[in-house]
């Protein structure tokens, strides 16, 4: 039982270590990381590189792979960009396994206390702690792959007469072993949520003679499909195309297998003339049995993505067939594009999908703003109505994306985030904040319009030119701020916004004064000119929260009066 626990321990330790390490490279490579996804897929051959760099980066195929879902998810990366980028991530992974069959092969754990002792050092100085980061689970890594070779010698299942009976049992010449022990694969990957776990637990079985190399490699088969599930399940909260590019995912290995089962004996056997055994013999080198196992998770994975390389846009066509898009996606007006709730949160990635969203908001106050320059010109009373109840509706809308988007950010800065990352979360909520406000605002405007229209008052020209010129000037600052919020912070520049925010308040003032002087000089009511300056006033407040948007966007301080005074 001791051992048997230690064995369990090892494992979890393995587990937590390649989580660590894969956390600390991803904060360490952060926005990094991000634009190497984007940039260097620009076709089917790079897509595979980048995935394959990006996995071997992060030590896990199962963050790339949701990674990408998110970036497709996001609208970041086409379809056929996710599928050559999962790819790469299934060959990436594959260095991982290399990196256990070492620990088998000889005493990994002298390398462990030095390793624990930069470590902790570089944490506890601070300034290089993600570097620290990495090493504390590197060194975790080590120490669980060296008790793992300790506890297999330790049990000793070769000389377990019950044990070996039980996969004697099992003929290794029959497809149908083969099979079952592909199943089991499947669902012990599917359970443990770790294909490296696994692994590893294969390689114990199989240094110990416990089980043979056929069916040690049909193990590792049904892990291949077995780690498929996790990006399948971090979709099932997704929008179509990133459900479709974690079903190209499945697609990808289970395809493999079966063409892997059609030659499977020959194909091993080739395995095992490159590392030089005989799969006959009864006494089989430890070592030797886990370079065997290395060698057909990367032969298996680099054959296949030579084969289905050619085959992306067939691939990509398939999976738009069997998935269609959900009813509720094509008639759901104004549910959340791009972030979703569940499990699919990679928190140095999430923050695009944020802003995306933050991109979407903006575009929809805008919209608001349109119907409110609708509302003001109809005379429809119907027409009116219905666009009053849409400009409410709107507002609906814009407090529960502010309150979703902020609880999204909010679960996000929860984990343990790099402080570039930190400091762009405070900044998407600010921009939340004051996208709301403009929402707030357009409201304001539409029931002072209904105000307006239920008194049945009708400006004179002057105060039409007026209203238009401060709608106007709203417009265009609403539409730089949404160029900003689409693009890079990093290619605008905060100036053009601030003047247009100026001549804004320029034009208020300058209304002010006219409409105080026509109220002295009785050119109209005491109403038209209350309603006027209401609406006036309020255009200016949009302008105000539109130029806050784009502070926080680009990360500027606003001393407007001071600098233009």
């Amino acid at each position: 039982m001791l051992i048997a626990l230690k064995l369990l321990g090892s494992i979890a330790l393995l587990m937590y270590g390649m989580k660590v390490m894969s956390e600390a490279l991803q904060k360490m490579a952060g926005p990094q990381l991000r634009h190497l996804l984007g940039a260097m897929t620009t076709n089917r051959f790079t897509g595979v590189a980048t995935g394959a760099l990006v996995t071997v980066a992060v030590q896990s195929s199962a963050a790339t792979t949701v990674m990408t879902v998110s970036f497709v998810n996001a609208a970041l990366l086409t379809l056929s960009q996710a599928i050559s980028i999962i790819m790469g991530a299934n060959i990436g992974t594959t260095l991982s396994a290399w990196i256990m069959s070492a620990g088998f092969s000889f005493d990994v754990t002298m390398l462990v206390w030095p390793v624990f002792l930069i470590a902790i050092i570089l944490i506890q100085i601070g300034k290089h702690r993600y570097l620290g980061d990495f090493l504390f689970g590197l060194s975790f890594l080590l120490f669980a792959l060296g008790m793992l070779r300790v506890t297999g010698v330790e049990m000793d299942l070769a000389h377990n007469t019950a044990v070996v009976n039980f996969f004697d049992s099992f003929d290794s010449g029959s497809y149908f072993t083969i099979l079952l022990f592909l199943l089991v694969g499947t669902v012990l990957t599917f359970i443990a949520q770790s294909s490296a776990a696994i692994m590893a637990i294969t390689m114990v079985l199989c240094s110990t003679g416990v089980i043979d190399i056929f069916q040690g490699i049909a193990l590792v088969m049904g892990e291949n499909i077995g780690t498929t599930l996790t990006a399948n399940i971090a979709a099932l909260s997704a929008n179509t195309q990133a459900r479709r590019a974690a079903a190209a995912h499945l697609f990808f290995n289970v395809f493999g297998v079966i063409w892997i089962l059609c030659c499977f004996y020959p194909f091993v056997r080739l395995v095992c003339r490159i590392v030089g055994m005989d799969p006959g013999a009864e006494m089989q080198e430890p070592t030797q049995l886990t370079f065997a196992l290395a060698t057909f998770h990367t032969l298996f994975n680099v054959t296949n993505t030579l084969i289905l390389i050619w085959f992306i846009p067939q691939i990509e066509q398939l999976v738009c067939r069997i998935i269609k898009p959900k009813k509720s996606e094509e008639e759901e007006e104004f549910r959340l594009m791009y972030i979703r709730g569940g499990i699919m949160k990679t928190p140095e990635i999430s923050v695009l999908q944020a802003q995306k969203e933050i991109a979407v908001f903006g575009e929809r106050m805008m919209k608001m703003s349109e119907m409110v320059k609708d509302l003001y010109k109809t005379t429809d009373e119907a027409e009116f109505k219905k666009i009053f109840e849409r400009i409410q509706k709107y507002e609906q809308i814009s407090d529960n994306m502010e309150n979703e988007i902020g609880k999204y950010l909010g679960e996000v800065s929860d984990a343990h985030l790099s402080d570039d990352t930190k400091e762009k979360i405070r900044a998407m909520l600010r921009q939340i904040g004051e996208l709301e406000s403009i929402g707030d605002s357009g409201y304001n405007m539409a029931r002072v319009i209904r105000r307006k229209h239920e008194a049945k008052i009708d400006f004179n020209e002057q105060q039409e030119n007026g209203i238009k010129r401060m709608l106007a000037l709203a417009q265009r600052a609403g539409e730089r701020m949404l160029e900003m919020l689409n693009g890079r912070r990093e290619d605008f520049d905060f100036r053009p916004s601030e003047e247009i925010e100026q001549q804004i308040n320029d034009c208020r003032d300058e209304l002010k004064d006219e409409n105080m002087r026509n109220l002295d000089e009785h050119v109209y009511s005491y109403d038209s000119g209350s309603i006027y300056m209401d609406l006036i006033n309020e255009a200016e407040k949009a302008g105000d929260y539109i130029i806050n948007v784009v502070e926080a966007r680009l990360g500027t301080s606003h001393r407007l009066s001071e600098q233009l005074a």
